[in-house]
């Protein structure tokens, strides 16, 4: 091999390994301080297969990462009908119950585009906002609701592509003026 190839063949290596910075989307970029959710995001995640119906949905609370490996969504038997019609075929999605010590304002955040609801005595709840960001994955998309700690919560995700997420829900942080 001659100096010449040698030099060409590591610039290409070079620039091989650094395309994908060159492409890559700035995910800090949310409407927000995300600086939790992307802190959690980095850590490991506990797995926890997603539920097929309330009862067998696991339990998630606020402040932990969780990894929940989703079923084909024809299996899945929602406590109340998706916000959202999903695409047929190929289709993922699965249930968890949300246990919350305090009421008020938290975020649901994921790394994959996703249909989130979050159900209350039988009824969709209402989102107070939600922002997404293409290209990222940690987190992709958060949606904000207004919880009471005294009501069962029952978490959502429907019209997945892949068959598994990765999930956090945090306390909304009090606004600075």
């Amino acid at each position: 091999m001659t100096a010449t190839t040698a030099v060409s063949i590591l610039f290409a290596g070079v620039f091989c390994l650094s395309a994908p910075a060159l492409g890559a989307v700035d995910c800090t970029d949310f409407k927000w301080d995300v600086n939790k959710e992307r802190s959690l995001f980095e850590g490991p995640a506990a797995a926890l297969q997603g539920g097929t119906d309330p009862k067998s949905a696991p339990v998630v609370v606020p402040n932990r990462l969780y990894r929940l490996q989703l079923v084909p969504q024809r299996r899945v038997h929602f406590a109340a009908a998706p916000g959202k019609r999903s695409p047929a075929g190929g289709n993922y999605a699965g249930l968890a119950k949300l246990k919350i010590a305090e009421s008020g304002s938290y975020r649901v955040a994921i790394d994959a585009q996703i249909w989130i609801d979050v159900v209350s005595n039988r009824a969709l709840q209402a989102a107070s906002d939600f922002q997404g960001q293409h290209g990222c994955s940690a987190p992709h998309k958060i949606v904000v609701f207004d919880f009471v700690a005294t009501q069962p919560l029952i978490l959502q995700f429907s019209s997945a592509t892949m068959d598994r997420i990765r999930v956090t829900i945090t306390p909304t942080p009090a606004r600075t003026l």
